[in-house]
């Protein structure tokens, strides 16, 4: 293995991470300017990682060159530390997590619940699509709330699963077009018999009086733990509060997708590009209102 990158080396690793972060991922590239200057880096590590590992089915053209690729992150977490990579997104999540004392089998752990991407095995439950964004979103919130609380535990997970929820599901409404048209189904299948849905209505794109229904009733259990992270949020340190800050626009893009006429298999639910920075800076001024 080479030597442990120069100071240069990861500045310009950090950098990669911050540019990736604001082309894919616009909230939480807002939510880095109201953090620490000195959290900022972490930050950006943990959201260019979530942003390389969710994306993973739309790089690769089979399952198994995608677990092939999970396979290396888990061995790059694994590599002793001063060790490098030659990923700029990987030494930067590595220089984090020693930084930040963070637990790399959470890390590893978002990993390993990735694999569920690969393939086109249904969501069996709505409690599995929980668990799933405990695993994924809600997982890389609580660590970011870790950078934030200087390496302590911030008391935050609880809130960090009712946000990784909210967030999954807005993810997964949104993702709708994709998934259909490679057959995966990640509405959860108990949800889809409640109220009768044909997947194959789902696979075509087709909103049906079913399918509006269920989209519905995902859309009210957002809205719960929504609810929840509003409550709940008073509560935090208010250092730890950007790492919520990307759910600020959950309430704003799920009214788009109630408006009268929406179909989320036609067209994306986007904001007017002054509300997510209006939003996240409500909520960083105030926390209680603005989530």
């Amino acid at each position: 293995m080479a030597d442990a990158p120069p100071d240069d080396a990861l500045a310009a690793a950090y950098a990669h991470c911050r540019t990736l972060v604001r082309a894919a991922a616009r909230a939480h590239h807002l939510a880095l300017l109201f953090a620490p200057p000195a959290a900022r880096d972490g930050l950006a590590a943990l959201a260019a990682f979530e942003v390389e590992t969710a994306r993973l089915r739309e790089v690769v053209r089979e399952p198994m060159a995608g677990e092939i690729r999970l396979e290396w992150w888990r061995e790059a977490l694994a590599m002793p530390a001063g060790e490098r990579t030659g990923n700029p997104v990987a030494d930067a999540l590595r220089a984090t997590a020693a930084l930040w004392s963070l637990p790399t089998a959470a890390l590893v752990a978002v990993i390993d619940a990735r694999l569920f991407d690969l393939y086109d095995d249904p969501m069996p439950t709505l409690t599995d699509l929980e668990g799933y964004a405990g695993e994924t979103a809600g997982a890389m919130i609580q660590l970011a709330a870790i950078v934030l609380a200087g390496g302590e535990d911030a008391g935050a997970g609880a809130l960090a699963g009712h946000a990784g929820v909210a967030a999954t599901i807005l993810a997964v409404v949104g993702g709708l077009p994709r998934h259909a048209a490679r057959r995966q189904m990640f509405l959860p299948g108990d949800l889809l018999a409640r109220y009768g849905v044909d997947p194959e209505d789902v696979f075509a794109g087709r909103l049906t009086p079913a399918v509006a229904a269920a989209l519905a009733d995902l859309r009210a259990h957002a809205r719960r733990h929504l609810d929840r992270l509003r409550i709940g949020v008073a509560g935090l340190p208010p250092a730890v509060v950007p790492a919520f800050l990307p759910l600020a626009v959950a309430r704003p893009l799920l009214d788009r997708m109630e408006k009268p006429g929406f179909d989320p298999f036609r067209r994306p639910a986007e904001l007017a590009p002054i509300v997510a920075p209006w939003r996240i800076w409500r909520a960083a001024r105030n926390p209680k209102k603005g989530f």
